[in-house]
């Protein structure tokens, strides 16, 4: 049964238990024993299951790129490859740091985001997100500013150092000075990196290598993702207080814009 199973999953998800037996050449008692054995209470949790493995593991147009691309196969190749990279960042993000990285920023006086090139932009758009939520945030993608910045930072502060290496020789120094002033430093990059093992709270966010030339696109999206992830989090330790602040926010922006058409 487990080798039919594999071979044709995509079957399975649709058949009656009658359907499968006599498929695999085995009894209904020894395909509910079957679903037993692997953790499923009944055949139809099984087959839920299987249909959830399925969607995680949904194939899609492969992703190389070629110059006889339409515009709809080239579009379903960088959407795909960019679900997938997603995918993979949240079924392998440390959902404890997270926690942990939410408390500390809600706790902060103070949060810098530092990054170069594509990371910059990234911390541009998180500081653009967090200064809303009433705290004091800087984003500095240059490293004279990076270095100066660590340098005034205090024990009530936070950095979140974002690297698409975790190799960045100029993030670790400046880290590394945070942290000696007694900042905690947040750190989203891939694991087992220099600047993954020396942050004080560090996030996995690793993006497949094989297609490098449009690797820092998934990467650009895969950080602000859990950049959205952190913000929403602070936001909700914040509430209701942060509520009225927001709306005055919103609020003050309402003059900037024309009135609908009517």
């Amino acid at each position: 049964m487990a080798e039919y199973v594999l071979r044709q999953p995509e079957d399975v998800i649709h058949m009656r238990i009658v359907d499968l037996a006599t498929e695999s050449h085995v009894s209904e008692p020894t395909i509910v024993r079957f679903c037993r054995a692997i953790g499923c209470d009944s055949f139809q949790g099984f087959k839920l299951a299987l249909a959830q493995q399925l969607v995680r593991r949904e194939v899609k147009i492969p992703f190389a790129i070629d110059a006889s691309d339409s515009a709809e196969q080239l579009g379903r190749k960088l959407a795909n490859n960019s679900m997938d990279c997603l995918a993979e960042v949240r079924d392998n993000l440390d959902w404890k740091a997270v926690q942990h990285a939410i408390l500390k920023l809600s706790q902060a006086r103070r949060v810098d985001f530092w990054g170069f090139g594509a990371s910059g932009i990234v911390a541009l758009d998180a500081q653009q997100k967090f200064f809303r939520l009433n705290l004091a945030t800087n984003a500095y993608s240059d490293p004279d500013m990076q270095h100066m910045s660590a340098m005034t930072l205090a024990a009530d502060d936070c950095v979140i150092a974002i690297s698409h290496s975790g190799r960045t020789r100029n993030l670790m120094l400046s880290g590394t000075l945070a942290q000696e002033q007694g900042a905690c430093l947040i750190t989203l990059c891939p694991p087992g990196t220099p600047l993954f093992d020396l942050g004080d709270i560090s996030l996995p966010v690793a993006i497949n290598q094989d297609n490098e030339t449009f690797t820092p696109m998934n990467s650009r999206l895969a950080h602000l993702v859990v950049l959205d992830i952190l913000a929403t989090g602070l936001y909700l330790q914040k509430r209701p207080d942060i509520d009225h602040h927001l709306d005055r926010v919103k609020g003050s922006l309402q003059p900037l814009k024309l009135p609908p058409v009517m």
